[in-house]
């Protein structure tokens, strides 16, 4: 017979473990608790008709990589494959802030590194001084962490390897601003291991960021893309990425499992070889019997229980699990401690998205790309500009523009304290001074506030995560995943995601075949 499962979480990582399981088990012993009323966590869309038309609102993440093939690969099975839209190549590319002006990023600097060095050395955006450093990259030695087998607890964080390798104001003008946008992180504290492994890894394999460029340029004409073929591999939907979590709900609801929204999960127990699910819906504690399995003495027993949850609530469910004290039961003790102690000290920092929709008539300099990154050391109190119209045809009507404006993060959480109009006031004066935009009213306005759903992958990230799996690996019927581990992606949100449905179905084959 197939398991029972619990999945708790209703974001990307749990709607993909359902998904997933489905296809493997019987997917009508497979129940899904979200605590909140709605699925996504922090992907979904918004679709609005106003008097000047259809606006299409990302409230998260709007595209996702195509390598790794996993968010592929997804929509393919979910038949969204002919859906799926490539990324406009006209407009490509991003702008920087360099004392109050725009400049472009040098085609060919990619998060942490120059694949032409060319347009590096004609850029605005570093001082003489600052590209003669730069130059002298190639002959700067390698650190501990870029060594050669060098070993996997050993690591060292963005800035430091940039600032070794590149020099302080390639740090604070080009890859820091990139590279702490996309984690929304310090890169003060950011592991260089867990978030730029494969370019430490030139560095190990080649000596030299300079050095592996040149041997890639020989050999991958991928290395000599510009902006617009990088985008390629990058996709999107028409309705925004919300589509891909409102198939993803309609397809596990039509293969028979469970979705409980509105559902808390509030503790487990071990029982006997099973677990005990205790949940409250709509703040009251229920032992109703449902697709979860039979219930008994205020719990539904599953055999098996997949955490799909931020950081923080996985290690508050695995503090709250009881096991019996007979001698099997008292060996997950040590595990349980230690997986919840390991994602506990994985720190998460909160963001806020304002998007605004204006007529582009507004907009005095409305810059030919995709998005303007804002080096913290322009002091000013938003982290990077985006134009979803530019990115993809019919986000809006042709005479408006979409911008979304990121502020917060791990430098400037305090931000999120103040209320909506605060934040609009803030960011339409930040757009002012960049852009150009006018005064009259935007036509939509939205505030998107993620509290503490920014995992941070702070130095030592990769030993972390390899502790907090060996002791999950110790627990029988119980599985992680979470963009906190392994990537903070859509795509390697859904690999990893993929990655636990198999393994959760392959111990039951191996159980139900007779081994332990």
């Amino acid at each position: 017979m197939s398991p029972r499962v619990a999945v708790i979480g209703g974001g990307l990582s749990g709607l993909t473990v359902a998904f997933s399981l489905g296809k493997l088990l019987d997917p009508t012993r497979i129940t899904l608790f979200e605590s909140s009323p709605g699925l996504g966590g922090v992907i979904g869309s918004e679709r609005v008709s106003t008097s000047c038309g259809d606006f299409v609102l990302d409230l998260g993440a709007d595209m996702f990589a195509t390598d790794p093939p996993a968010a592929m690969d997804l929509c393919r099975e979910l038949g969204l494959e002919s859906r799926l839209l490539t990324p406009r190549t006209d407009l490509a590319g991003a702008m920087i802030v360099r004392d109050g002006r725009l400049e472009r990023i040098p085609e060919g600097f990619v998060l942490a590194r120059a694949t032409r060095l060319g347009p590096i050395l004609k850029s605005s955006i570093l001082s003489w001084p600052g590209k003669l450093r730069f130059l002298l990259e190639r002959w700067r030695s390698r650190s501990a962490a870029t060594t050669v087998d060098a070993p996997e607890d050993v690591d060292e964080s963005v800035a430091d390897f940039v600032r070794h390798r590149m020099g302080n104001e390639v740090l604070q003008r080009l890859a820091g601003p990139l590279v702490a946008g996309i984690y929304t992180a310090d890169i003060e504290r950011l592991s260089l291991r867990a978030t730029l492994g494969p370019i430490a890894a030139m560095v190990a394999k080649h000596g030299s960021l300079a050095k592996a460029a040149k041997e890639r340029r020989a050999t991958e004409q991928s290395d000599r893309a510009s902006a617009g073929a990088r985008y390629q591999r990058f996709r999107g939907l028409p309705g925004g990425t919300g589509e891909l979590i409102d198939r993803l709900g309609e397809s596990i609801r039509e293969a028979g499992t469970t979705i409980r929204t509105d559902t808390l999960v509030q503790s487990i127990r071990r029982d006997g070889d099973q677990w005990r699910v205790a949940i409250s819906v709509d703040g009251q504690s229920t032992d109703r019997e449902s697709a979860g399995g039979p219930s008994e003495n205020g719990g539904q027993l599953v055999d098996e229980v997949v955490f799909a949850t931020p950081a923080r609530v996985s290690a508050a469910l695995l503090r709250s699990i009881r096991v019996a004290e007979d001698a099997d039961d008292e060996s997950m003790v040590e595990p349980l401690q230690a997986a919840a102690g390991g994602l506990e000290s994985i720190e998460s920092s909160s963001a806020a998205i304002v998007v605004l929709a204006v007529r582009t008539t507004q907009i005095a300099r409305l810059p030919q790309a995709f998005g303007i990154v804002v080096p913290e050391i322009e002091g000013r109190d938003i982290i990077a500009i985006s134009f979803a119209s530019h990115k993809y045809d019919g986000r809006c009507p042709t005479d408006h523009t979409i911008i979304r404006v990121f502020l917060g993060g791990a430098k400037r959480g305090d931000l999120l304290q103040r209320d909506d109009d605060e934040l609009i006031d803030l960011v339409r004066a930040e757009l002012r001074d960049l852009i150009g935009l006018g005064e009259g009213q935007a036509t939509l306005s939205r505030v998107v506030r993620w509290q503490e759903s920014m995992p941070q992958y702070h130095v030592g990230h990769v030993s972390r995560v390899q502790q907090i799996t060996k002791a999950m690996h110790q627990l029988p019927g119980l599985s992680l995943t979470t963009n906190a581990l392994h990537g903070v992606g859509i795509a390697p949100v859904i690999r990893e995601a993929r990655r636990t449905a198999h393994e959760v179905h392959e111990r039951w084959a191996h159980k139900k075949a007779g081994g332990t």
